[in-house]
């Protein structure tokens, strides 16, 4: 079965690294589950190869890791120290934001005309979502002069993205530690983080407010669950996403777009929300084409009727 992967490997290695080197993208998915007696994921930043470990008690009897670092070592490419191996068995909320190691180890890698600060030991994420390339080219695109707002913005590489295409934007998230990651990802881009928005709030209070600057697009992807000390209120995409929205609407101008999107498998939409607003599903349209699974999150495309 060692075979097996490495030649599942070197297969795709061969495709997908052309196919990024043509487009510039440094970060990106090689590997996801293609092989059921493999549960893992593979995913190439630059020089780095980094495999979550999804294995379980039926794997026990066998070293799937070590048998990926050896099928990852046969690309040539990486050596064992280029290798990161991290554990990714079913965290919900703000788990994957939890801190696992303090090295400070971070480094660029490029999307693009982009380039983001990415960090793989020290969180579970790295600080650039692969799945959202798609709505980072997106804004980049559609954004001349105009207002973006992101929230849970994490480290705000959507708001990079906007900002690079010549909109002012407000990032709001709960963690001043991924704000000054964000103010580090502008920098970066030759972006004055001083001359856009940074909020350091419980998205559910900010949004209360709905007085204020509107915006021309608005950019929401919560966590599927949260109970972090820092909300009010403990916190479920499915129970609160009608008053995101509807939040999030009162904040759009007339012309004006909310792009909504979640993991939560199998997630549905309140049909009040598909009553009131003009409402696409847009998610394949969203998934990158390195990712085998189709499933990877949701999106919607709102607007007002």
């Amino acid at each position: 079965m060692e075979n097996i992967l490495a030649s599942r490997l070197k297969k795709l290695y061969k495709h997908k690294k052309k196919w990024a080197k043509r487009q510039n993208i440094e970060a990106y998915r090689l590997y996801e589950r293609d092989i059921p007696e493999f549960p893992l994921i593979v995913d190439i930043y630059g020089a780095y190869a980094l495999i979550y470990d999804q294995t379980d008690d039926r794997d026990l009897d066998r070293d799937v890791i070590g048998m990926a670092k050896e099928a990852v070592i046969s690309l040539q490419d990486f050596s064992d120290d280029q290798i990161i191996i991290k554990e990714r068995k079913g965290q919900s909320g703000l788990s994957q934001y939890k801190k696992l190691e303090d090295q400070k180890d971070y480094f660029i890698v490029t999307e693009g005309e982009l380039k983001f600060w990415v960090n793989l030991k020290d969180y579970l994420d790295t600080g650039l979502f692969l799945d959202h390339r798609y709505m980072r080219q997106w804004f980049a695109k559609n954004s001349a002069n105009k207002k973006v707002l992101n929230l849970f913005s994490y480290t705000s590489s959507i708001g990079v993205a906007a900002a690079a295409g010549g909109a002012y934007t407000t990032n709001v998230d709960m963690s001043k530690t991924y704000l000054d990651w964000s103010k580090r990802n502008y920098a970066i881009n030759s972006l004055n983080p001083d001359k856009h928005g940074f909020v350091n709030a419980d998205i559910l209070e900010y949004l209360k407010d709905s007085s204020g600057q509107k915006y021309d697009a608005i950019f929401l992807d919560p966590p599927t669950f949260s109970n972090s000390k820092k909300m009010t209120e403990t916190f479920s995409v499915e129970s609160h996403h009608e008053f995101l929205i509807d939040s999030c609407m009162k904040k759009l101008t007339q012309s004006g777009v909310l792009f909504f999107s979640n993991n939560k498998r199998g997630f549905k939409l309140e049909p009040s929300i598909l009553e009131k607003y003009d409402v696409k599903d847009i998610s394949l349209k969203t998934i990158p084409e390195d990712f085998r699974n189709q499933k990877i999150h949701v999106c919607f495309e709102i607007r007002k009727k």
